[in-house]
């Protein structure tokens, strides 16, 4: 089932939650993404139906394998482009981690691809230099 952006921001969080205090609540995604409890009570829904993520009786977030993969692919394409932002265009960290919010949703996986590999050379070849 396809995911919006809105939906691949929750699963992110949800995943840096649960890696951060290891039990992940509606109220705890509220917190982090400042945003109303009905609109995040609506998004859990959606993802559980979706199959991303299942609610435990005492009300604990978890991830499904689908929803695993599906938050860690986010965060990877996340995190490699705040680093080529960074790295390699010298932006900002509070500039590159915004931008790279946005990118991440709409990036082809062509030009992804094709970033992470830049990256990936140019700081390799900046680390060679230094040595």
């Amino acid at each position: 089932m396809p995911i919006y952006e809105s939906g691949e921001d929750y699963l992110e969080t949800i995943l840096l939650l649960h890696e951060k205090t290891g039990f992940v609540r509606s109220v705890d995604i509220a917190c982090e993404l400042n945003y109303s409890k009905p609109s995040i009570s609506r998004a859990v829904n959606i993802l559980k139906e979706s199959g991303y993520i299942t609610v435990e009786a005492g009300g604990q977030i978890l991830l499904t394998e689908e929803g695993r993969k599906k938050a860690e692919s986010i965060y990877e394409r996340h995190v490699n482009i705040t680093r080529f932002l960074e790295d390699v265009l010298s932006v900002s960290r509070e500039n590159a981690e915004h931008d790279a919010c946005k990118i991440e949703h709409i990036i082809s996986e062509e030009s992804y691809e094709k970033l992470k590999r830049f990256t990936a050379e140019y700081t390799s070849g900046k680390e060679n230099k230094n040595l």
